[in-house]
């Protein structure tokens, strides 16, 4: 083994693999480059949907939508999973990675997928949304880039595994592997189901758009695309939890309450998770009635608890170390007195909780089959996934990349103060946005429509006059949202180029010291309250969106 391929960390004692490390860099400079592009985009269609600006005509409007979801939804979110899984792999185990070359091949192809992709839409050629259906048609090199970008992204997920092995074989740890490992690799399990659907369906799709296929069938495209469109935002729930478990390591000094739990928690999102993508299919005709019931409702719970454990065992760590750390007054001491002023703890615990309390109870509530009906083609929808992927994935990846730049690149992060105030910027605005839009919804404000109010339309559905005012809540919610991603943006990159460089000598990172265990009991009373607070909130959201689909019909 060449030994000059690795360094050691001096502030977390890590053995880092040169190679992992450079491409680590290259894949989160990609995303943030993607996050950079979906963000422009992003405020477009904001200021469209804004019915008091309706900024874009029609085609500009579709074309911003398109670029917007998948630069956001997949580019962003995909290149910085493969940068946590070159970092929770080689890194923390102290391994090689397995095979360099592959490594470099697969961001390759991540990179020429994504231009032509984008180019695609740019040009026109791809007015189609992120979705695609068939028979909607795109330019060829729309489909060929996602060929590329999902046989690349799969490339990087292979490289995990055989690192993993790798691993295992040279004995560079003992034990189990870590729990930050062991959530990676369960969203590396999952983006193998996603990724392989992609490249499934859109090698056939390629084909019809060469002419070489006759034609598709819509229903058929539908079923296998979801497989991809839905579960690779479930690669995003097992890597953002895996990163609340790291962030919890390296801001407080958290340790799982109970490893064994969590991990079991991680397999019910391998074997569950993926049935969620029914709830965009209930109103297909070719899919039975016993299949849509089993995967919106019995199968779908288990994934449910998978996060609900996560939900409760990640703060119960934090609270225990905090309590540990003398923080130990009554319920919230360990709370009120976290360090709220450390970017990476307020991206974790903002990430947490609008996840849990905006993101989860809307997706179990929309996703259940009869309430499904009255909101899936209404802005209710998106407001749910900004919820999670936005508010919760996002948020936990920023935090994530104020500890990655000084570890990685061994940069200083420049403006302490503004990354903070970027981070509650962020997180405060989307929570904004994704309520305004979500209540808007439920004024049945449509999900895709260019004009939310149908100007000249034959038909002018009724639209409540409260529905305008939460529109203009998402409106000015997402502006803030939008500040708080272009500071993001503007502070890694003038981190990474212009940061003080910061010496390879311990102590020159706030890392929290993992608290010793006193050998007696610690309650985690106070995560308790919390828990049952989130479970009332659930229990009367629930009700409430069935007492509404009552309402529709009157029953005398």
């Amino acid at each position: 083994m060449n030994v000059a391929a690795f360094r050691t960390c001096a502030h977390t004692g890590l053995r880092v693999s040169l190679t992992a490390e450079r491409l680590i860099k290259v894949h989160a400079v990609a995303g943030v480059l993607a996050i950079l592009a979906g963000g422009i985009a992003a405020v477009l269609v904001l200021l469209t949907r804004w019915p008091a600006v309706h900024l874009l005509d029609p085609a500009m409007y579709y074309r911003a939508l398109t670029f917007h979801g998948i630069n956001m939804l997949i580019f962003w979110i995909i290149f910085f999973e493969v940068a946590i899984l070159y970092f929770a792999g080689p890194i923390v185990l102290g391994s090689r990675v397995a095979w360099p070359r592959a490594g470099w091949v697969g961001f390759g192809l991540m990179v020429a997928g994504s231009l032509l992709i984008d180019v695609a839409i740019l040009q026109g050629g791809a007015d189609v949304m992120m979705t695609s259906y068939a028979p909607l048609q795109a330019v060829s090199h729309f489909y060929l880039g996602w060929i590329l970008f999902a046989v690349g992204a799969l490339v990087g997920v292979l490289n995990f595994f055989a690192t993993l092995v790798v691993a295992r074989a040279e004995r560079t740890y003992t034990g189990s592997i870590p729990l930050v490992t062991f959530g990676a690799l369960t969203a590396a399990i999952i983006a193998v189901v996603a990724l392989a659907h992609g490249a499934i369906i859109y090698v056939p799709t390629w084909l019809w758009s060469l002419g070489i296929v006759g034609s598709l069938d819509a229903g058929m495209y539908r079923l296998i695309w979801w497989g991809l469109g839905h579960t690779s935002q479930q690669i995003n729930v097992s890597a953002m939890v895996a990163v609340w478990y790291l962030l919890g390591t390296l801001t407080v000094g958290a340790i799982p309450i109970n490893e064994k739990v969590s991990r079991w928690a991680f397999v019910l999102y391998i074997l569950f998770i993926n049935l969620a993508s029914a709830h965009h299919l209930l109103v297909d005709p070719q899919l039975s009635p016993a299949w849509k019931v089993w995967n919106t409702s019995y199968g779908m719970y288990l994934a449910v608890l998978a996060s609900m454990i996560h939900g409760m065992t990640v703060p119960a760590s934090i609270e225990v170390a905090q309590r540990r750390h003398g923080f130990a007054k009554g319920l919230f001491e360990w709370l009120a007195r976290a360090p709220w002023g450390n970017p990476g703890f307020a991206a974790l615990m903002l990430s947490l909780v609008l996840f849990g309390f905006m993101g989860g109870i809307t997706g179990v509530t929309f996703g259940a089959e009869q309430v499904n009906i009255i909101s899936h083609n209404t802005l209710r929808i998106p407001g749910h996934f900004h919820a999670t992927v936005v508010a919760g994935t996002t948020l936990a990846f920023m935090g994530l990349t104020y500890y990655v730049v000084p570890l990685i690149w061994r940069r200083r992060i420049v403006a302490p103060s503004l990354a903070l105030v970027q981070v509650y910027a962020f997180g405060i605005g989307i929570a904004i946005f994704s309520a305004g839009m979500t209540t808007a919804g439920s004024y049945a404000i449509p999900r895709r429509h260019w004009d939310v109010q149908f100007a000249n339309a034959t038909f002018q559905p009724p639209v409540e006059a409260a529905a305008y005012v939460f529109l203009g809540i998402m409106g000015l919610g997402g502006l803030l949202a939008a500040v708080g991603g272009a500071l993001y943006v503007g502070i890694t990159v003038t981190s990474v180029f212009f940061g003080r460089r910061i010496p390879d000598e311990a102590g020159q990172l706030p890392l929290a010291a993992i608290p010793a265990a006193s050998g007696k009991h610690t309650p985690i009373s106070g995560t308790m309250v919390l828990v049952f607070v989130f479970l009332a909130a659930f229990v009367i959201y629930y009700f409430l969106n069935w007492k509404w689909l009552a309402a529709i019909w009157l029953v005398r």
